[in-house]
């Protein structure tokens, strides 16, 4: 089973930056579409943005668009979550997540997703 790895996780002010990392454990990976979720305290787990395997189509929830930017690294084996100008409500738990179904309309995990063990960001003054 593909393992992953998030990393890139903190502490930041209002406005403030983060870039999470998502390593991949399986080279194979490069089929595989993408995305990354995220759950605050005592919230349901949300999608936050995803990527198919070709990189061509992208994913994005209505609070993140212009904000956050989903990217891969192939030769890598990393996806990455550029997050720029953070507000407090996108302190969550961030989990990688890698075979799920994305559209340009839409992302969901399957049965066959596979998920990282998360890593916490938080936006606080």
């Amino acid at each position: 089973q593909v393992q992953l790895v998030e990393s890139g996780g903190g502490l930041v002010e209002p406005g403030g930056s983060l870039r999470l990392i998502c390593e991949i454990s399986e080279f194979s990976y490069l089929y595989y579409n993408t995305g990354w979720f995220r759950q605050a305290p005592g919230k349901e787990r949300e999608i936050v943005s995803c990527v198919d395997s070709s990189g061509a189509v992208t994913f994005y929830t209505d609070s993140v668009k212009g904000r956050f930017t989903i990217s891969r690294d192939s030769a890598r084996n990393t996806v990455y979550l550029q997050m720029n100008t953070l507000k407090q409500e996108d302190t969550a738990t961030y989990y990688c997540a890698a075979k799920v179904d994305v559209t340009t309309r839409s992302c969901d995990p399957n049965k066959d997703t596979s998920w990282g063990q998360g890593t916490q960001v938080t936006v606080s003054s």
